[in-house]
């Protein structure tokens, strides 16, 4: 596997930004599930398995990126 070499700053942007898209899906499922399953073409893969592979790749710490906690809608 090639090295990557990924700046400290970088990361952690990348973290909040994989944290917003994780707590994005969380908030409103069923309207997002339709425009995923548009854009994926295909019903396997929904909001439930993009946040699964985001919260495996880092995107959910349980912290808000831009304050306070918001409770999930669902």
């Amino acid at each position: 596997m090639p090295e990557l070499r990924l700046d400290v700053v970088d990361a952690a942007e990348l973290a909040e930004l994989l944290q917003f898209i994780s707590g994005w899906l969380a908030r409103d499922p069923d309207r997002l599930g339709i425009s995923l399953e548009a854009f994926a073409g295909h019903p396997a893969y929904g909001t439930a398995q993009l946040r699964q592979d985001l919260i495996r790749f880092g995107g959910d710490d349980g912290e808000s990126l831009f304050g306070p906690d918001a409770p999930e809608v669902g």
